[in-house]
């Protein structure tokens, strides 16, 4: 079967932006995974900055 331009352009199209997005998908997994394994800590370690 032979693919005219229009429909590879079209199939090239589909196929890209699928793995844009299932890039950005496995790279906020990524990033939500770091989140857990290093947690965000509050400035000053603790103390009360009110004196």
């Amino acid at each position: 079967m032979k693919m005219d331009n229009w429909t590879f352009g079209i199939t090239m199209m589909v196929v890209g932006m699928g793995g844009t997005l299932l890039t950005l998908w496995i790279l906020s997994l990524v990033m939500s995974l770091l989140k857990n394994f290093f947690p965000l800590e509050k400035e000053g370690g603790g103390k009360s900055s009110t004196t």
